[in-house]
């Protein structure tokens, strides 16, 4: 087993090949009916030499991504503007483009990225920022100016400034097999491999700032549950009980982790504080509670058993310790996962022999199936509640996948080499 000490210095340090084998590529395989036509010039470098990035590619793929614009081709721009008096609108209702983004690019010790948004049609500027940082995060900084276009046009926090945590596993035949827990972009882009080794890696979680993951490693022969600071690297092992140890959560104020473990029979879903260690059990019951998630108020907890004889998801109320049955259709629903708003909640369903992804609308238990694929699992949510990543097969090998929640934009991301799994989509990393 490797462990990287320093994330920093994983930046500089990490082999090209290793990035090359976790990176995910993305597929779009469907968006919504009549994408808003919008076109990303590229952004003007005020400098010496060229951009060390291109922003405007990065804004034009995250809108594409999103399903929702149809992004306007750089060989069909008949105009390269920068500034607002360099723009003629009839260039760009000639090619049918409704929304038209421009922008400026400088370093003076940090990168500075001026953007702003037009209605082509009605001949207005209807947004504009600046967004600085590191020009080792010029990617993030773009994906900062996609997230403020979006919301303006759709009225939607944007979630292209986030990261997801996966898994991937590289095949070794006649040995052990390499497991990686890989950080990066929410488009797949800049893979950091946190950890590798050649026992089973699972279940990874963020904390609700985004600056500590959890994760269940099983380097020591059985399984324990670790944490881990990004900006570090530094780890600390949180348990090692016998039998099982699983499935950590952090709750919404990241002083407390739902987990399960096995220690005393059965597997149960427990709670440690996360200051003094201290463990307090919260099911006691000889089926198989597991899979635990936070309602964002941390009132109650969300949790898969068969206590009902087969797999449906429960909900414990801290105050009052009471269970109740949260699913009701189908004969399995599992791994469930809540919105930001607490309403809308992503579980695993299995229907026709199938496991889907699908949506339980909990103010009216009205379940509606996002996938129409066979074998889905692990399914993550994003900040704003508009996607849903999760892991599925595809060509025979495990890839990661994404949907809205309304179903109707798809996209893939495989990996170039190996199986990924168990994606974790970031809360919205603090700045």
């Amino acid at each position: 087993m490797k462990r990287l000490t320093a994330f920093a210095l994983t930046l500089m340090l990490m082999a090209a090949s290793l990035a090359a084998r976790a990176e995910l590529t993305i597929e779009i395989t469907q968006g919504v009916d009549n994408p808003t036509p919008i076109a990303v010039v590229p952004f003007a470098w005020q400098g010496a030499g060229s951009s060390p990035t291109d922003i405007a590619s990065v804004v034009d793929g995250d809108l594409n991504r999103s399903g929702q614009f149809a992004p306007v081709g750089r060989a069909d721009m008949l105009g390269l503007p920068s500034t607002e008096a360099e723009i003629f609108y009839r260039d760009w209702r000639a090619i049918n483009t409704e929304y038209l983004v421009i922008g400026r690019v400088s370093v003076a010790g940090e990168m500075r990225i001026e953007y702003e948004l037009f209605d082509v049609l009605r001949q207005t500027r209807v947004h504009g920022g600046v967004v600085t940082g590191p020009v080792n995060e010029a990617r993030m900084l773009a994906h900062q100016v996609s997230d403020a276009v979006y919301e303006k046009l759709t009225g939607i926090p944007g979630a292209f400034a986030t990261r997801m945590l996966y898994v991937s596993v590289t095949r070794v035949p006649g040995g052990n097999d390499y497991y990686r827990l890989t950080l990066a972009d929410s488009d797949g882009a800049r893979p950091i491999v946190l950890l590798e080794s050649r026992e089973p890696v699972l279940a990874p979680s963020w904390s609700p700032d985004g600056r500590q993951i959890a994760y269940v490693s099983f380097e020591s022969s059985r399984p324990a549950i670790y944490r881990q600071e990004l900006a570090t690297g530094r780890r600390e092992q949180l348990t090692s009980f016998k039998g099982l140890n699983g499935s950590p959560a952090w709750s919404p104020d990241g002083n407390t982790m739902a987990m399960v473990l096995s220690k005393d029979g059965s597997p149960d879903i427990y709670l440690m504080n996360l200051a003094s260690k201290r463990l307090t059990r919260i099911t006691n019951h000889y089926a198989i509670d597991t899979e635990p998630t936070w309602m964002p108020d941390g009132k109650s907890l969300l949790f898969t058993s068969d206590r009902g004889g087969r797999p449906q998801i429960y909900r414990y109320d801290l105050r009052s310790g009471n269970t109740e049955r949260v699913t009701f259709e189908g004969t399995y629903n599992a791994r469930a996962r809540v919105a930001q708003d607490g309403r809308n909640m992503v579980l695993v369903h299995q229907r026709d022999g199938s496991f889907h992804i699908a949506l339980l609308d909990l103010v009216t238990n009205r379940l509606h199936v996002l996938t129409s694929t066979q074998l889905d699992e692990s399914p993550s949510i994003a900040p704003n509640g508009s996607m849903v990543l999760y892991a599925t097969k595809y060509a025979e090998q495990g890839i990661l996948a994404a949907v809205s929640v309304d179903g109707g934009v798809k996209f893939r991301l495989p990996a170039r080499e190996g199986d990924v799994r168990e994606p974790a989509w970031s809360p919205y990393m603090r700045r």
